[in-house]
């Protein structure tokens, strides 16, 4: 993506305009023009404080001052200084105001001397404010590494490479964002990924008409997927996980990491891919696979246990005698289905409350929060006690799979059954059951050639055993 398409030209006063004219550096302060004169050389330096290695950058100047020789401006004169006298390890030659701009801006360091063929040198010094690699919160291991992507991009790749060192191994650059020109890094293995899908990926990346990406892959999910507001489930699946991540390209994947962002997104995404989780590959297949269906009989659950304690209670007279420990002896001041619904609310307040609590205070405020609160609620006659149970479980069970987004959708699904239910008894149940899986079937992903619903729709019956139950990796 070109935004500014003026080539640079023999001119070094007219070379020095532009730059500046689009630069600014009289404008910011942390816009850095250096301008030196060596020997017979008048030599100008752009970049960007912050971004750049001190010591280093002090090393070439200081080389710099020795040299008697920049050229002649004759063809070829700036690689050839390059060759000879830049020892930095990443060194570029460019005639384009595009790409001096873009990697002035990205961090590097700009060269231009009267003495060259009017092309600049593009020095790379760069150094980005970085944490330190730390296990993420969201995607906790009981076993395995503990190291987690960054919001640096080379970091990210790094990792990354660390875990694969095989050739096949691509690291794809791409950019996109008017304002922000983004760097992001497609990963894969040439000869295990779709190339057809990988191709299909960089077309709709470098097409990109958006003008910032400030919110990493959020943003570009909304950029790359156009799909309807009242569809509720993820579009793409993330992972901040390195090892995961590498575990994904090996298996024919695809990756794409953005800069300023901790989190990888993952390509083909299916909706139980979702319930996949890292450690079920850090024990053994037994364990694995025992965490594995635990969790999707639980989470599966929070979608129906709620409907279908009311759908009981309409029907109590129907009830067998020992199914009736369903029927709350204190039902509450408030009707069953108000309660259901406060409570869906005060849960979702209990979390944005303890979000924004002081991270000393978070985990005691929002325990005893709830505790009081249940507790209030329960004695002044507003909730069931066997609300508050069954609210609970539901609140835990969300928790049994790392995607925020995926847990919202069961959310929404799960109310949306509820009121159909209250208003069309058996009916609205059926009708909250089909529209959940319908809206699920008809989501659209960046998928390349699998639906939402893969492997059960189309049917794959070797791909949703390994998705169900943890198998024994073939050696």
């Amino acid at each position: 993506m070109k935004i500014y398409d003026k080539p640079l030209n023999g001119d070094f006063d007219s070379n020095i305009a532009m730059v500046d004219e689009v630069l600014r550096p009289q404008a910011s302060f942390d816009m850095i023009k250096k301008e030196m004169r060596i020997a017979d050389a008048k030599i100008v330096m752009y970049y960007i404080d912050g971004f750049v290695k001190g010591e280093t950058q002090q090393k070439l100047l200081t080389y710099m001052v020795s040299v008697k020789e920049f050229g002649q401006n004759q063809p070829g004169d700036a690689k050839k200084f390059a060759d000879m006298h830049v020892t930095a390890a990443e060194v570029d030659v460019t005639d384009s105001l595009d790409t001096v701009v873009l990697m002035v801006m990205s961090g590097c360091t700009a060269f231009f001397c009267d003495k060259f063929d009017g092309n600049a040198l593009i020095i790379d010094l760069r150094t980005y404010p970085a944490r330190t690699t730390e296990e993420p919160e969201n995607d906790k291991v009981m076993r395995g590494s503990r190291d987690g992507f960054v919001e640096t991009l080379i970091h990210n790749t790094a990792m990354i490479r660390r875990r694969i060192r095989n050739p096949d191994f691509t690291v794809q650059y791409l950019n996109a964002g008017k304002s922000t020109r983004t760097d992001m890094a497609l990963c894969y293995m040439t000869g295990r990924a779709d190339m057809g899908y990988v191709r299909e990926l960089t077309e709709k990346i470098e097409n990109l008409e958006t003008d910032s990406l400030v919110l990493g892959h959020q943003s570009l999910t909304e950029c790359l997927i156009k799909t309807k507001w009242y569809n509720p489930f993820p579009k793409l699946r993330s992972t901040e996980r390195p090892d995961a991540a590498a575990a994904t390209i090996l298996e024919g994947g695809v990756i794409l990491l953005c800069d300023n962002s901790p989190e990888a997104m993952i390509f083909p995404t299916s909706l139980l891919d979702f319930l996949q989780e890292t450690d079920d590959f850090y024990f053994p297949p037994l364990t694995g696979t025992y965490l594995r269906v635990l969790r999707h009989a639980i989470f599966w659950m929070t979608v129906l246990v709620t409907p279908l304690w009311y759908l009981a209670l309409m029907h109590e007279a129907q009830l067998p005698e020992w199914l009736l420990f369903l029927v709350p002896k204190d039902p509450g001041e408030l009707p069953i289905f108000a309660q259901l619904i406060l409570t869906e609310f005060a849960l979702d307040g209990l979390k944005l409350a303890s979000l924004n609590t002081p991270n000393i205070l978070s985990n005691s405020l929002s325990v005893v929060g709830g505790l009081l609160l249940g507790d209030f609620a329960v004695t002044v006659g507003w909730l069931s006690p066997d609300v508050i149970l069954y609210m609970s479980f539901v609140a835990i069970a969300n928790f049994t799979q790392s995607n925020y987004e995926l847990g919202y959708a069961f959310k929404y699904m799960r109310i949306l059954t509820l009121v159909l239910t209250a208003l069309l008894d058996w009916w609205g149940f059926a009708f909250g059951i089909i529209i959940t899986i319908t809206l699920a079937a008809t989501n659209k992903t960046v998928d390349g050639k699998r639906g939402y619903l893969y492997p059960l729709i189309p049917f794959n019956g070797k791909a949703l055993a390994r998705l169900l139950f943890r198998l024994k990796k073939k050696c």
